[in-house]
């Protein structure tokens, strides 16, 4: 009998079934990549063009050389908390945008914000336990809580942000349960999705309302960096007199999401328990090493450019909505940011025009995966306009109004696309 070829055995065994030991807790599987659509307007990605490509290179060649043989040690001479020059300059830009008295030792560099989301999730959170955070709010902040089977309880928002009644309404109804959240998470400025952004009064209530609950404040202050006006109410943290807020940035946002170089910030008492936690054994030292380098030289500029180009694809993005929708599209343009959180008439899903939009090359936010209450907010959807041209903003805006058309008879045509 002729031996079967290794040819021949691959056609008659079975791949072994991965589906049989996968783990329950396992995230739902994902789609191939496909390439980005022609009209993007999802995640958190920033314009192309405003990327220092050129600092950034001298940056990479001036510090490789002088320091490059450091990257022989895990946390370079630094220790897990990161590289120093980095935290310090974050510590200086807090203390100089946001109000924030920290030093270097209380700054952790992370792998984006999302590891520091992470790492206080995990050190704060059980499956049982209550987060109390805004109702439309960051799809990555919900997914993982409920991965995590954390009930959150959302606090209702308008143009000022966060309601503090509703809140104090919230914790009182809790608190008659026998009930105390781990924390109430919110993101008071420049808020995903709406853009708000949450006034001095209502940071000093909300210390009030946490510290009457004993509560921790976990401020997640990612798209800070990016107000209109360069302006900013001090941060929760600053004003914070009992050491109950934890806090964590980014630099995606305002230098490069592919980075991944985020921050969180926390005294040592809490912070003592998340560093067993990060088991990565320390974020990229090149990246933070960079960063260094580059941002103290830079960054002020950097931003009020960024924000500048930022604002004009904001306003783009609002005269293609009027242009093309018309009455049907309602929003409060943003204090900032990349995104603009827009409602349309009952009658429109966007989960359903999400997908029929995806057949077309648009890809858009449907408002349920961005709200704690999902069928309520199913005529809601978020719209980034950081990486898109204003051109493909224009361009994509009108494709969407002629899909949502198709689709739901939304924008009502006579002729000329209705206008406010």
């Amino acid at each position: 009998m002729s031996p079967v070829s290794d040819e021949g055995l691959k056609g008659i065994v079975m791949a072994f079934d991965f589906d049989s030991v996968i783990s329950p807790r396992a995230a739902a599987a994902a789609n191939k990549w496909a390439g980005y659509p022609p009209f993007h307007f999802v995640g958190g990605n920033i314009d192309e063009q405003t990327l220092p490509v050129d600092e950034l290179a001298a940056a990479v060649d001036r510090v490789i050389r002088r320091e490059g043989h450091s990257m022989a040690k895990y946390g370079l001479e630094d220790g897990p908390m990161g590289y120093l020059p980095l935290r310090q300059f974050t510590a200086e830009k807090l203390k100089a945008y946001a109000g924030m008295d920290v030093s270097a030792d209380e700054v952790l560099i992370t792998t984006g914000s999302l590891q520091a989301l992470d790492l206080v999730n995990e050190l704060l959170l059980e499956a049982g336990d209550v987060v109390v955070l805004e109702a439309a709010n960051y799809n990555g902040t919900l997914t993982r809580l409920q991965r995590l089977d954390v009930e959150y309880i959302g606090v209702e928002l308008d143009d000022g942000g966060m309601r503090m009644d509703h809140l104090r309404d919230v914790m009182s109804k809790l608190a008659g349960q026998g009930r105390r959240p781990k924390f109430i998470y919110t993101i008071p400025t420049i808020q995903n999705p709406t853009g708000t952004i949450l006034n001095r009064d209502r940071r000093l209530e909300m210390l009030d309302v946490a510290r009457e609950f004993e509560v921790p404040i976990f401020e997640d202050d990612c798209y800070a960096d990016l107000t209109w006006d360069q302006k900013r109410p001090e941060a929760i943290q600053a004003l914070d007199a009992d050491n109950r807020v934890l806090y964590c940035g980014t630099f995606s946002k305002t230098i490069a999401p592919a980075l991944r170089v985020g921050y969180l910030v926390a005294p040592w008492q809490v912070m003592q328990h998340v560093l067993p936690l990060k088991t990565d054994a320390g974020s990229g030292a090149l990246e933070q090493m960079v960063l260094a380098e580059y941002l103290p030289h830079h960054f002020d500029d950097h931003v009020t450019e960024l924000v500048g180009i930022l604002k004009k694809k904001c306003d783009a993005m609002a005269e293609a909505l009027d242009e093309n929708f018309g009455a049907a599209a309602e929003y409060s343009p943003p204090d900032g940011g990349i995104y603009m959180w827009v409602t349309l008439p009952k009658s429109v899903d966007t989960r359903e025009l999400a997908v029929a939009a995806a057949r077309q090359g648009v890809a858009i936010n449907p408002g349920p995966e961005w709200t704690v209450h999902g069928e309520e907010n199913r005529h809601r959807m978020r719209l980034c306009f950081g990486h898109p041209t204003l051109e493909n903003i224009r361009d994509g805006v009108a494709k969407l109004a002629d899909i949502c058309h198709q689709e739901f008879g939304v924008p009502r045509r006579s002729g000329n696309v209705e206008r406010t």
